[in-house]
């Protein structure tokens, strides 16, 4: 598969990843074994990068990852995580003592001495203007604890706000047909810092999979069913923050222009990665059929101007109103 390297961390990583929340929470139940079997497909796919955070599953998807590896010592595989979610969310916790506390945790969840790359998990918007905080990440280096760092945004604003450090590995940012506003300014910034991109919710929660109607029923511990109006976390992270309905009815013109070899999941991952400056897009997966079938989207063709054009179109006519005003 291919690698594009990301950032300024030097590493190199799969233009596909694997997103590992679901192997920890909030997308209803999966078994460890089921897990397992959903690294051991990404990996023997070409996948090279698996993203997680402290958060999934308090640990549970650190843990998982951890125990896999642990059983996979040929494998290269670079593993980001995230800090910053299982305290209230308030500027004031954004400080070296809790960073090296949570750190010291992620490192013990991965078995590792020190984390490949560690991002902030979508913190308060005043953390990423503040010059302590990253003064404190660049002691996070400095001591061997990461060898890298970068963010996890919910807005373009704080995506340009992040760029703007001079250390910042990495941004990671909703990007996907539902959600292009990132093209505007945050891609061309990120390419001309040498930042790299991490485009997550690449399926608007499986959205562009083109599987789900308006009577889809998802179980009560699955973040589409309790976060669909941002009760529990911010709204984008659900659907990309398009209404269900109208999510529905535009993803069903979205599988009317997927060219024929593609499914609709495989044509919207293949956007992503057209897209000057991305790095990589870290789609989930529930099932190992899923995780290569994600993967395959590498090695397909690129997308044509034509259908680029539609896409667009659709965008612009049906979701753009609802999403490029908040994010």
């Amino acid at each position: 598969m291919e690698q594009r390297v990301i950032g300024r961390s030097g590493h190199s990583l799969s233009v596909i990843g694997l997103g590992t929340w679901q192997l920890g929470a909030d997308w209803g139940d999966v078994d460890e074994k089921d897990a397992l079997a959903v690294l051991e497909a990404a990996a023997e796919s070409g996948i090279t990068f698996f993203d997680t955070a402290d958060v999934y599953g308090d640990g549970r998807s650190e843990q998982t990852i951890a125990a896999f590896l642990r059983g996979r010592p040929d494998l290269d595989v670079t593993v980001a995580t995230k800090m910053g979610r299982r305290v209230d969310q308030i500027p004031e916790n954004y400080v070296l003592d809790n960073f090296r506390e949570w750190n010291d945790r992620s490192r013990r969840n991965l078995g590792v001495e020190r984390l490949d790359l560690v991002q902030l998990h979508c913190p308060p918007t005043a953390v990423y203007s503040t010059d302590e905080v990253f003064d404190a990440l660049d002691t996070l280096v400095e001591e061997g604890r990461t060898a890298a760092y970068g963010v996890s945004v919910e807005t373009c604003a704080e995506a340009l706000e992040a760029i703007a450090r001079p250390h910042v590995a990495s941004v990671q940012i909703i990007l996907n047909p539902f959600r292009m506003k990132p093209l505007l300014e945050v891609l061309p910034a990120a390419a001309e810092a040498g930042v790299g991109i991490i485009a997550r919710v690449p399926l608007a929660s499986g959205l562009l999979s083109g599987k789900y109607t308006k009577d889809t029923v998802f179980a009560a511990n699955d973040h589409r069913t309790f976060n669909r109006h941002g009760e529990a976390f911010d709204q984008g992270e659900t659907f990309s923050g398009v209404d269900y309905g109208t999510g529905v009815e535009a993803a069903a013109e979205f599988s009317g222009l997927v060219p024929a070899g593609f499914t609709p999941a495989q044509a919207a991952l293949r956007w992503i990665m057209q897209q000057p400056g991305v790095t990589t897009v870290i789609p989930g997966a529930r099932t190992p059929e899923q995780a290569r079938t994600n993967a395959e989207a590498a090695s397909l063709p690129p997308l044509s101007e034509e259908t680029l054009a539609a896409i667009r179109e659709l965008y612009e006519r049906r979701i753009k109103e609802q999403v490029e005003n908040r994010w």
